[in-house]
């Protein structure tokens, strides 16, 4: 979900803010994970306001201009603590000119937009639904190129050959189902594992030594069972 401020573009800011939603996020749960991210000294008898206010100000002084909010999922309109959380939420991006992007799991079937304050959520934000990438068309394998080439120039291996890992697009794209942070994920571990053996490469060999998460592994599980070819009844040839 994206609500969108436009914000001074200046030298010497801190052009982008990411925290993610606690589980049973309270306001002050939420205040925290902005003074964690910002680097705010913190003391255990602080209030929510004076860290609110404290957030605010470095904000506004920092210029941000992209507030990335993720598990947003985790805001329980129906508590108390979750609606409060919500509040906060809301009163942040009210008062700092940036663009504020929300990320969660089926946010809509979690009451997201439930009630008073999740229509005041529905009112201020558009919705934008994701999905892995695909691998069907000339442009979509051309996305998904580029994707994996984006990672594979920011690896600082001295032995590593570029265009390699845009040549394993395909196989990629099997291990992972499209999804970025699997993909990233599957080249992070394969680094650190050519970092370790001292390859210093990453290749085919080397990925498949690497796990990911269980959604990718079930889905390419369920691809090879598609491409495997039907054994031939014995009286086919008869009939």
């Amino acid at each position: 979900m994206v609500r969108k401020r436009l914000g001074p573009a200046a030298a010497g800011r801190l052009p982008v803010v990411y925290v993610t939603v606690p589980p049973r996020a309270t306001p002050k749960m939420l205040a925290i994970e902005f003074a964690r991210f910002l680097g705010l000294p913190l003391v255990r008898q602080e209030t929510q306001t004076s860290i609110t206010n404290a957030v605010f100000d470095l904000l506004i002084k920092m210029r941000v201009e992209l507030a990335l909010v993720d598990e947003i999922h985790n805001l329980n309109l129906a508590t108390q603590a979750g609606a409060e959380a919500s509040d906060q939420l809301k009163y942040l991006s009210e008062r700092i000119p940036a663009t504020f992007v929300l990320a969660g799991i089926d946010v809509g079937a979690s009451g997201l937009f439930s009630g008073v304050r999740g229509q005041q959520i529905a009112g201020r934000y558009t919705v934008t639904d994701t999905e892995p990438f695909a691998y069907g068309t000339t442009a979509q394998r051309q996305n998904w190129r580029n994707l994996i080439a984006s990672l594979e120039d920011a690896l600082r291996l001295h032995r590593h050959k570029p265009g390699s890992l845009v040549k394993l697009d395909g196989y990629l794209h099997e291990r992972t189902d499209g999804a970025i942070g699997s993909l990233s994920q599957l080249v992070r571990g394969a680094a650190l594992e050519a970092i370790i053996n001292g390859s210093e490469a990453v290749t085919r060999k080397t990925l498949e030594t690497i796990e990911v998460d269980q959604t990718a592994e079930d889905a390419r599980q369920e691809h090879r069972r598609n491409r495997r070819p039907r054994r031939r009844r014995p009286d086919a040839d008869a009939a």
